[in-house]
């Protein structure tokens, strides 16, 4: 099994390739984990049509949790690279932000981070209520 650490890149994919990798080392802990799952971001019209959405997360973990009193029907996570943070609305686009905003707004949690570490920090806290 691949430890984060072993994996090779400087992008968000390896990014998430990492925080796959971190997940899969703690299945037995957090059974959950199982179905957590990236989502491809869409990239062309055929896509689109297969019903890919610009602007949805790029993870999902269909968990649903009572978490800090408030109950959540599961977790999103968009990864961006660290530096991206600064940028303008932390690198964002338009549909990210209007996704997130929305998922928060109904019921999910859902939020950016900016590494594999910080995105499996939200992830045990999520997970540890």
């Amino acid at each position: 099994m691949l430890r984060p650490e072993q994996i090779k890149g400087t992008d968000e994919k390896a990014e998430q390739t990492r925080l796959f990798a971190q997940a899969a080392l703690h299945h037995d802990k957090y059974p959950q984990l199982k179905w957590l799952h990236a989502i491809p971001n869409a990239n062309s019209q055929r896509q689109v049509a297969e019903g890919v959405r610009a602007g949805v997360s790029d993870t999902f973990l269909p968990y649903p949790k009572l978490h800090k009193l408030e109950f959540k029907s599961g977790l999103y996570i968009e990864m961006k690279l660290e530096k991206r943070r600064k940028e303008k609305d932390g690198g964002c686009s338009k549909d990210q932000i209007a996704f997130t905003e929305y998922a928060n707004s109904v019921g999910y949690k859902a939020v950016v981070c900016y590494s594999w570490q910080e995105a499996w920090k939200v992830i045990e806290e999520y997970l540890n209520g």
